[in-house]
C-alpha cells in the first residue's frame, strides 16, 4: 500500500495493496505434524465513552412534569424518543437535564449532534453526523457512502448502551440513519416539527409547551432575585406574559434587569411592551418569537458600542460556533478586545458558552443579530467583516499546512486583510487538531468566499486545507472543496490554481474509491500542464494516472505511466517525483512476487529521498525495502529495516504508517514461524488501523 505522499505536488494518498487479503488466523503449508494451536490476538480496547451532551444552565427550572412524562416514555420500552416545541421552549435544555440523569444507564458513551433543522443553509446530512459519532466511537469512517456509515454504526452500536441526542431535527428522514441497532441504547431526538414519521420506528413523542405562570415567575426570580419579584409581582408576571413563557426570552429579560438593579420591574415592561421592532423575529409570531424579539432588543440596547458591534459581527459569519481569535479577527480588532467582548455577551445570555475556547449563538440569536447587523452597518462594513473571516481561515490554514507538509509546493497567498493575530496553535499536532477543529468553519469560508466571487482567495483555502485531508481522510469533504476549488480557479482565471485543484481533488476521488472519476480529472490535469508546457505538472498527472490504474488492476498500465513519469520529472531535474514514482513500480513488483526487483526500485527511492531532505517518504520506501529483502530470504536483514522505518513513523506520529509497518512486520515473523511475535505484531497494526483505515482493520481480522 503506497501512501498519499506518492505524489509529489499536493495531496498524497494511500493506495490499496494489491495483495491477496486472509481475515482471520491462517495457517498454509505443505506438511502439518503435530498439534496445531492458535491464540488470537487480545481485541484492542474500546476508547473511553464519549460524554458530550451539553451542559445545563444553572438557572434551570422545574419540568417535572415534563421529566415524569419522558421516564413513562422510556420506561415503556421506547428506544425512540421526539421531544418537540417552538423555538425557545427549551428544548435542548431538557432533554440534556433528563440524560445527564441517567449517565449510569449508558456507560459507553452519551453522543451529541446538532442536526441543524432550523438554521440557516440546509441540514447536516447524515454521513456527516455518521463519520462524527463513529470517530467518538474510535473509528475512522471508511467510506463517503451515508448506507455504507449507517451499515457500521448500526453494527458498532448493536452490543453497546448508548444514548444520543439529535438536536434540532428537520425531518424524520434526517433522524432514519442515525438509528441505534441494539436493544440498550436511547436516541432522543429534538424539533420544531412534530416528525410523525417517526411512528414507523415505533417512536414515542412528548410535546414540550410554554412555561407557565408560576414556573415562569420562578425562572425570573432566579435570574433578579426574590425582593424584586415580590416587590412587583404583578409586573413580574407581565413580564413572562410578554416572553410568551419561553425560557429564553425569560433569561434575557433576566439579564436586562440584572445589569440594572435600581430600574423598577414595571418600567422595564412598559418599554418592553411599546417596542414594536419587527424584521424576521418579528414576522415569527406563531411561534411566540415576537416576544424574543423584543427582549433581544433590550438586551442588545444595553450593551456597550463594542460589545454590540460583536454580537452584530457574529450575526454575519457563516458559523454555528466561534472562538475569541475568530471573533477578533472577523472584527479586526485585538484578541483581548474580542475576550471582553465575549464576556459581556456570555454575561448578558446572548452568547452561550459550549466549552473551552468555544462559544455559540442560538438560533434565534443568530437571527437577530444578522438584522441587527443588516440594519446598524454598511453594506461596505459587513463586506469586510466577511472578508476579514476569510483571510484569518486563510492565514491560519496556511501556516497550518507550511507546517504539516513543509515539502509540498504551495501557490502564493493574497489577502485583502491580512491579520495580525499570534496563531493559535504552537507544534505539529495542535496545528493538525486546529484544522480538525475547525474544520466546519474551514468549509464554510471556502462556500463564502466562492458565492461572494472572491475565486483567488476561495482555490487558496481549498489548497491550504491539503494537509487536514491528507492525514485525517475526510473524503466528502475533500471531494466538495476541491470541486469548488477547481471552480473558483477556472472563474480565477488561474490556470496553474486550476491544475493545482484537478491533481488535489482527483487524489481525494481516488482515495474515496471513486477511481474513474479520479482518471477523468487526472487526464484533464494532464492535458493543461502539456498545454502551459508544464513538465512538473505534466508528471504529477502521469503518477496520478498510474495510480489510478493500477488501483483499477491495470498493472501494465500502471507500470508504463509511471515510467512515463520518471521520464519527465527526469528531464526537468525532479528527482522527489521520480523517487516517489519508483516507490509505486516497487510495490506492484513486489505484489508480482519480485522481491529483487522491488528492493531495487525501493533502495533507490530511498537514496533520493534522503538526499531532498524527505523523511517520511524515505521511511516509507525503508519499511517496503524491509518487507521486500524479508521476501527474498534476508529475514534478519529485513526485520532490521522494517523495525528502523517503525522507530521514525512513531516519533513523527505517522499512525497509518506505523501500523503498515507493524502488519509487514506481523507478515515476515508469520513467514519465519514465529506465530507468537506474528500475533502481537498484528495485534497493534489492528489497534491502529481501528482509528486510521477500519478497512485495514477489518482485513486483519479487528472488530472494528
Amino acid at each position: 500500500m503506497s501512501d498519499s505522499s506518492a505524489v509529489p505536488e499536493g495531496p498524497h494518498r494511500n493506495e490499496i495493496s494489491g495483495e491477496a487479503s486472509l481475515s482471520g488466523p491462517t495457517i498454509q503449508a505443505r506438511e502439518v505434524h503435530g498439534g496445531i494451536h492458535l491464540h488470537p490476538a487480545p481485541a484492542a480496547p474500546r476508547p473511553a465513552p464519549p460524554r458530550q451532551l451539553l451542559p445545563v444552565p444553572v438557572n434551570f427550572t422545574n419540568r417535572r412534569s415534563d421529566f415524569a412524562a419522558l421516564g413513562d416514555l422510556h420506561g415503556s420500552g421506547s428506544r425512540l424518543i421526539v421531544v418537540s416545541g417552538q423555538a425557545g421552549v427549551g428544548k435542548t435544555t431538557l432533554v440534556s437535564k433528563w440524560l445527564r440523569s441517567m449517565t449510569p444507564e449508558f456507560p459507553d458513551g452519551q453522543l451529541y449532534a446538532d442536526l441543524r433543522g432550523h438554521s440557516e443553509g440546509k441540514p447536516v446530512g447524515p454521513g456527516e453526523i455518521l463519520t462524527q459519532f463513529l470517530r467518538a466511537l474510535g473509528v475512522g469512517a471508511p467510506s463517503t457512502d451515508a448506507a455504507e456509515l449507517a451499515a457500521l454504526w448500526r453494527t458498532l452500536t448493536s452490543d453497546r448502551r448508548v444514548a444520543v441526542m439529535l438536536d434540532n431535527a428537520f425531518t424524520a428522514a434526517q433522524v432514519r440513519p442515525l438509528l441505534l441497532a441494539g436493544p440498550g441504547g436511547l436516541v432522543v431526538v429534538t424539533s420544531r416539527s412534530r416528525l410523525t414519521g417517526l411512528r414507523m420506528q415505533g417512536a414515542g413523542f412528548h410535546q414540550l409547551d410554554a412555561l407557565g405562570p408560576e414556573d415562569g415567575v420562578a425562572l425570573l426570580t432566579r435570574g433578579i432575585g426574590a425582593d424584586r419579584v415580590a416587590d412587583e409581582p404583578l409586573s413580574a408576571q407581565r413580564l413572562v406574559d410578554l416572553c410568551a413563557g419561553l425560557p429564553l426570552a425569560v433569561c434575557l429579560a433576566s439579564a436586562r434587569l440584572a445589569t440594572r438593579p435600581r430600574q423598577s420591574v414595571g418600567a422595564f415592561v412598559d418599554a418592553l411592551a411599546r417596542n414594536k421592532g419587527g424584521g424576521r423575529l418579528a414576522a415569527l409570531e406563531v411561534e411566540g418569537e415576537t416576544s424574543v424579539r423584543k427582549a433581544l432588543d433590550a438586551s442588545y440596547a444595553v450593551l456597550s458600542g463594542g460589545s454590540a458591534r460583536l454580537y452584530r459581527t457574529l450575526g454575519l459569519l457563516p458559523v454555528r460556533t466561534f472562538d475569541a481569535m475568530t471573533a477578533a479577527a472577523s472584527c479586526g480588532e485585538s484578541l483581548d478586545w474580542a475576550e471582553r467582548g465575549l464576556d459581556e455577551l456570555v454575561e448578558a445570555n446572548l452568547v452561550e458558552d459550549v466549552g473551552p475556547d468555544s462559544c455559540r449563538l442560538h438560533d434565534l440569536l443568530r437571527i437577530h443579530a444578522h438584522d441587527r447587523a443588516m440594519e446598524d452597518e454598511t453594506s461596505a462594513a459587513r463586506e469586510e467583516v466577511l472578508r476579514r473571516f476569510c483571510d484569518w481561515c486563510l492565514h491560519t490554514a496556511s501556516a497550518a499546512q507550511t507546517r504539516l507538509t513543509p515539502v509540498q509546493f504551495t501557490l502564493p497567498r493574497v489577502y485583502a486583510y491580512e491579520p495580525e493575530l499570534p496563531l493559535p496553535f504552537e507544534g505539529d499536532v495542535a496545528a493538525l487538531d486546529w484544522l480538525d477543529t475547525h474544520r466546519t468553519q474551514l468549509l464554510d469560508a471556502v462556500r463564502l468566499a466562492a458565492g461572494k466571487g472572491w475565486y483567488d482567495t476561495s482555490w487558496m483555502l481549498v489548497d491550504a486545507l491539503w494537509p487536514l485531508f491528507l492525514r485525517l481522510r475526510h473524503y466528502a469533504d475533500w471531494i466538495e472543496a476541491h470541486e469548488i476549488g477547481l471552480e473558483a480557479a477556472r472563474q480565477a482565471g488561474n490556470r496553474t490554481a486550476e491544475r493545482q485543484m484537478l491533481n488535489s481533488g482527483a487524489i481525494g476521488l481516488g482515495a474515496a474509491g471513486h477511481t474513474e472519476q479520479a482518471l477523468v480529472w487526472y487526464r484533464e490535469s494532464l492535458d493543461a500542464a502539456r498545454e502551459a508546457g508544464d513538465v512538473r505538472d505534466e508528471g504529477q498527472a502521469l503518477l496520478g494516472l498510474g495510480t489510478c490504474h493500477r488501483e483499477a488492476g491495470r498493472p501494465a498500465d500502471a507500470v508504463a505511466l509511471l515510467n512515463r513519469a520518471i521520464s519527465v520529472w527526469e528531464g526537468c531535474g525532479y528527482l522527489r517525483g521520480a523517487a516517489l514514482a519508483r516507490i509505486i513500480l516497487g510495490e506492484i513488483a513486489l505484489v508480482a512476487g519480485a522481491a529483487d526487483r522491488a528492493a531495487g526500485y525501493f533502495e533507490r527511492a530511498r537514496e533520493t529521498l534522503v538526499a531532498v531532505n524527505d523523511p517520511h517518504d524515505a521511511a516509507r520506501a525503508l519499511v517496503l525495502l524491509g518487507r521486500a529483502r524479508a521476501r527474498a530470504g534476508f529475514p534478519a536483514e529485513g526485520t532490521a529495516r522494517m523495525r528502523e522505518a517503525l522507530a521514525v513513523f512513531t516519533e513523527s506520529g505517522a499512525l497509518f504508517w506505523q501500523a503498515r509497518s507493524l502488519e509487514m512486520l506481523g507478515e515476515s515473523a508469520a513467514e519465519q514461524g514465529d506465530r507468537t511475535g506474528a500475533g502481537r505484531y498484528l495485534s497493534r497494526a489492528v489497534a491502529l488501523y481501528e482509528t486510521t483505515s477500519p478497512a485495514d482493520a477489518l482485513r486483519l481480522g479487528g472488530d472494528g
